[in-house]
């Protein structure tokens, strides 16, 4: 005797199918709109703000107590090897290429994607999208366009606050605290950091990262059941959705980036 229905494998393979395809074409179209948004860029300069400026306590004071423990643990490692001249390139390494997106893009997602999701799930059980269409006004134009947007923006703004903070952190404990030379301390990072190679891989990962974590939210409220439960649900599935993802493609881009 059978324990899997077949029946029940097959439309649960079809919904799933269902959700990618309406997913696929919602970001296909909120690329498409990026013309149309930047024509009404006050909508996109308001989500930054509320985005971006309301996001940039926890940023900046997360980087700057990350700073200070990898000035703590970097120094005692180099220490070991005679090469704790190099505490401000291994920070500033750390920081730029992988912990910089990688640990903003999942304190953005815990902060301001959960907030977009709730905003927009809250917009549809108070029946404000339905109210846009039955007016003619097109939601994903109007609503959901300018966030994502804000969201691409605001993202690499955050993670460069949080690398810059960082590296301030441990030139503090390094520097101010242990006694590691100052001069030592920034040459090593303006000799051994490539802008390219180093600050620009890092950059091109909060982009994707900031594509990633909007959109996330955005279809996670969009898609949203018209309830508190289901406003609940998807502000939870965000989080984790979106933070699997962005661990994901950190693996992903730091693979392509170093075979290149």
């Amino acid at each position: 005797m059978s324990w899997i229905d077949p029946a029940a494998v097959g439309r649960a393979t079809r919904q799933q199918i269902k959700d990618i395809g309406k997913a696929a074409r919602l970001f296909i179209r909120l690329l498409a709109l990026l013309g149309p948004s930047l024509k009404r860029f006050g909508l996109i300069r308001d989500q930054i703000h509320f985005l971006g400026n309301y996001s940039l306590s926890i940023i900046a004071v997360s980087g700057l107590f990350v700073g200070f423990v990898f000035g703590l643990q970097g120094y005692y490692t180099l220490q070991r090897y005679g090469s704790s001249e190099a505490l401000g390139l291994l920070v500033t390494l750390s920081l730029v290429r992988e912990l910089g997106p990688v640990v903003t893009a999942l304190l953005f997602a815990g902060r301001a994607g959960t907030s977009l999701t709730a905003e927009i799930g809250l917009m549809k059980a108070g029946e404000q999208i339905s109210a846009m269409e039955m007016m003619a006004v097109d939601p994903i134009s109007r609503v959901l366009a300018p966030r994502f947007w804000a969201g691409v923006i605001a993202m690499p703004l955050l993670a460069a606050v949080f690398s810059a903070v960082g590296i301030i952190g441990g030139w503090v404990v390094g520097v101010l605290m242990i006694g590691v030379d100052s001069g030592s301390f920034w040459s090593q990072i303006q000799g051994g950091v490539d802008v390219w190679a180093d600050v620009g891989n890092g950059v091109v990962k909060s982009v994707v990262f900031g594509f990633t974590v909007t959109f996330v939210a955005l279809l996670q409220g969009f898609e949203a059941q018209p309830t508190p439960e289901g406003v609940s649900r998807a502000t939870t599935r965000t989080v984790v959705v979106a933070s699997l993802a962005v661990l994901g493609l950190d693996f992903v881009l730091t693979a392509m980036m170093f075979s290149i």
